[in-house]
């Protein structure tokens, strides 16, 4: 390709990442989406940020996309300049998400109700305002493992990420319309992503609705930056 930048895509957890991943993959070749084909499957590629540092200084030439659970400020370690994107989702729905997929993939949720996983202490810095986090994030509050990071939720955090998400991400998607956004990636880059992929999906099951009340409840600072979020991009495809 002779499109020279380099991307940074902020992925958020149960967003749709790892499918939209899987296609950028088929658009630029493996050895030039990080994680590269060495560190497939492993978790410290995705959210070890000195992993990644070290990575992307050794294979910077080759790299033209980087992924992974780290935040937006990541892009002011690694010295270059990046063309950001990111998918939003419905926080209550993103959480529910991840809490399924917890439930298949580590063994000590087998077979838990969810009100038990989302109870377990440690989720709580993975969870509870997530999207908020990732955006607001500074370099100097970054720890090696940021995604898993304590920190402090107030209006100076939230008014940081509506900046950020505003005025430092070029593209911005919504899962429920993660096709159309695949698409608008194409027409404004000029990529190839190729047919719809599906990854890590789990079985819908019945949720109360006290649980949906005390995830929206813990999480009301991520409800509102969704609620801005589409007017963003309401904004953006209108203005």
């Amino acid at each position: 390709m002779d499109d020279p930048r380099h991307y940074f895509f902020v992925h958020l957890q149960k967003t749709g990442g790892t499918a939209l991943f899987q296609r950028l993959r088929d658009n630029f070749g493996a050895d030039a989406v990080y994680p590269i084909p060495a560190d497939s499957g492993g978790a410290l590629a995705v959210t070890d940020v000195n992993h990644l540092i070290e990575r992307f200084r050794t294979h910077r030439e080759a790299l033209r996309v980087v992924t992974g659970h780290f935040p937006l400020c990541t892009v002011d370690l690694l010295g270059v300049p990046f063309t950001t994107f990111t998918v939003l989702r419905d926080p209550v729905d993103r959480t529910l998400s991840l809490l399924r997929r917890r439930r298949v993939a580590e063994e000590r949720f087998r077979g838990m109700e969810l009100e038990a996983i989302y109870a377990d202490a440690s989720l709580h810095d993975i969870i509870h305002n997530h999207m908020v986090k990732m955006l607001s994030l500074t370099p100097d509050e970054m720890t090696a493992t940021p995604l898993m990071a304590t920190v402090t939720f107030d209006e100076e955090r939230l008014g940081r990420a509506k900046h950020n998400l505003e005025h430092r991400i070029d593209a911005i998607g919504l899962q429920e319309h993660f096709d159309a956004f695949c698409a608008e990636l194409e027409a404004r880059f000029g990529w190839d992503l190729g047919p719809p992929r599906f990854a890590n999906r789990t079985p819908i099951s019945p949720v109360s609705d006290d649980l949906m009340g005390q995830i929206a409840a813990d999480n009301a600072m991520d409800v509102e930056l969704y609620r801005f979020a589409v007017g963003v991009v309401e904004a953006r495809r209108y203005g």
